[in-house]
């Protein structure tokens, strides 16, 4: 059920409709499904096989910006770099607060009953007394977590969430959310300081829509978003980031922040022309007093590390 193209698409139904009979529903991906499409994750995971990217790492994002992110795309992980996403044409709940965390992903679809009726009975079957909602999917929300709606841009759909669901969302994560979709009661969500990004505010409540998935790859954007990847939303927009690909691309932004810093001390001075300093310093004296500046800031270890690279 979920929208990828092509090959990607044909393979990943070909492979719910295989264990169709061991789950007898297609709203989620299996512990070992997880696994096997994010089988370059280094880190822990989830007890559902989310990978779980650490703390430590996610606090690294926290001075970068979106230009940083996509500007070390190319140290993150050669060619692999190509799987980072930028996704803009959002509205941004809060701009002065970033989003990081790790997704939790969440497909709606327009309601099709003789498909959401079979999906509630084998819901039920299972032991649950609740329905089959979009809230089942914001009951698993753990801290850290994003949860990452696609709803194919449905603004007709109403508010997927609105102050109540915010507020859940904003307590049990500490983190926000992307909904590709509409919300609601923006005066009061807006007011919890959480961040979000949202493709417009309405008053009606969600209706017409039925869960085809949770913890699926998910597009938002001109992005597939897998569960598990880093979050990280700016003023500008959203950056999804895959686990394998976080500490190269952290490690890459950092140089280029400490870069930027020291452009802009030389700037200061009000000595040299533009040319003389950017995008890398031209006189060989200057050269070496940004290396020993980079040095200083990043450590030896790193430093080396980074002279290294090609």
């Amino acid at each position: 059920m979920t929208r990828l193209p092509g090959v990607a698409a044909a393979a990943l139904l070909a492979s719910f409709l295989v264990t169709a009979d061991a789950r007898a529903q297609i709203n989620t991906l299996t512990r070992e499904e997880l696994i096997k499409y994010t089988a370059l994750n280094p880190y822990d995971r989830f007890a559902d096989g989310r990978p779980k990217v650490p703390e430590e790492v996610l606090k690294q994002l926290n001075d970068m910006s979106s230009e940083e992110v996509m500007g070390a795309r190319g140290g993150a992980g050669g060619r692999g770099g190509g799987s980072i996403s930028f996704v803009t044409g959002f509205q941004v709940l809060n701009p002065a607060r970033k989003l990081i965390g790790r997704a939790l992903t969440l497909q709606l679809m327009p309601a099709r009953p003789e498909v959401a009726t079979v999906d509630a009975d084998e819901w039920r079957k299972k032991g649950n007394t609740a329905p089959l909602t979009h809230q089942s999917a914001l009951d698993t929300l753990q801290a850290g977590d994003v949860i990452v709606i696609d709803a194919g841009g449905s603004i007709d759909a109403g508010g997927i969430v609105g102050d109540n669901l915010a507020y859940y969302i904003w307590k049990m994560t500490g983190t926000g959310f992307v909904i590709d979709g509409a919300i609601r009661d923006l005066e009061g969500v807006s007011a919890f300081g959480m961040p979000g990004y949202f493709k417009a505010a309405v008053p009606p409540a969600i209706q017409g829509l039925m869960v085809t998935g949770i913890n699926v790859p998910v597009r938002i954007g001109n992005a597939t978003v897998m569960p598990g990847d880093v979050v990280f939303g700016d003023r500008e927009g959203i950056n999804f980031i895959p686990p394998n690909l976080i500490q190269g691309l952290v490690d890459t932004a950092r140089i280029t922040h400490i870069h930027d810093k020291w452009t802009q001390k030389k700037f200061d001075e009000r000595k040299y022309k533009s040319t003389d300093i950017y995008s890398r310093p031209s006189e060989p004296a200057l050269l070496k007093e940004y290396e020993e500046y980079l040095k200083q800031e990043l450590g030896a270890a790193a430093y080396e590390e980074y002279r290294k690279r090609p």
